[in-house]
């Protein structure tokens, strides 16, 4: 910015000439580093996907971390979401809040290719319905229909790991 470095010299006119402070180089991911989310910070996020979901339609997330064969996202839903498909992709969901119910298995009614590796559809037939609280964690493989329905004022904040199965 203009100003700072004006500043800069002015300063340095007042105290001497004293050489800039190099600017410290980015960090890349030192081996062993991890990356932590703590439940305050998740829910905090939450609270913003939600006023997201509630200006939009009732859904909304955001990718927290991209790494090379997954991805950490959180998703926070006040209504039903289509069924889907991945075809590379394994979803691992761990309820942060609230609670929903995840069809998963049996077969996708109208199912059509949105993009390549992923389908949606209608609604899904002979799925098994899974009943999911707070804390619950579920693991959906690559290749398997599923679709979260929220009934009612419910409303589930997810964080899901998408887990790449297949190359």
């Amino acid at each position: 910015m203009e100003l700072d470095r004006v500043s800069a010299e002015i300063l340095r006119t007042v105290i001497g000439n004293e050489p800039e402070p190099k600017p410290e180089p980015k960090k890349k991911d030192e081996p062993g580093a991890a990356d932590h989310w703590t439940p305050p910070v998740l829910l905090e996020r939450g609270v913003y996907l939600r006023k997201l979901a509630q200006a939009g339609k009732g859904e909304a997330g955001e990718t927290l971390k991209e790494f090379p064969r997954h991805k950490a996202m959180l998703s926070f839903r006040s209504r039903s979401g289509q069924p889907e498909v991945h075809k590379e992709f394994a979803d691992l969901f761990l309820v942060l809040s609230g609670g929903v119910t995840l069809v998963t298995g049996g077969t996708i009614v109208n199912a059509r290719e949105v993009k390549p590796g992923e389908i949606r559809g209608d609604s899904i037939e002979g799925g098994k319905v899974n009943e999911l609280r707070q804390h619950d964690v579920i693991h959906v493989p690559a290749g398997t229909p599923h679709q979260f329905l929220v009934s009612g004022e419910k409303t589930v904040l997810c964080m899901v790991m998408k887990i790449r199965e297949s190359d």
